[in-house]
């Protein structure tokens, strides 16, 4: 994921790479938005997992908090 700050807040995440099977689009099209707004609302990668959407949740939140390390983010 890539995320976006705005005066030390994150203000947008942007998930770069998801699965593209059948299945899996129709999860992420719900799924992801949500994430990401939970992000925004929590400001950290520490998110409830959306039932059905476990493993984009396991991704999501690992791509997540390692952007945040790497940028040294802390909430």
């Amino acid at each position: 994921v890539e995320v976006f700050f705005d005066d030390g807040e994150i203000v947008a995440v942007d998930a770069l790479q998801l699965p593209s099977d059948r299945k899996s689009d129709s999860i992420n099209t719900q799924a992801v938005p949500a994430y990401e707004a939970a992000v925004i609302a929590a400001q950290s990668a520490d998110i409830d997992v959306i039932s059905g959407a476990t493993v984009t949740w396991d991704n999501y939140t690992d791509s997540l908090q390692s952007a945040l390390d790497e940028v040294g983010f802390s909430a």
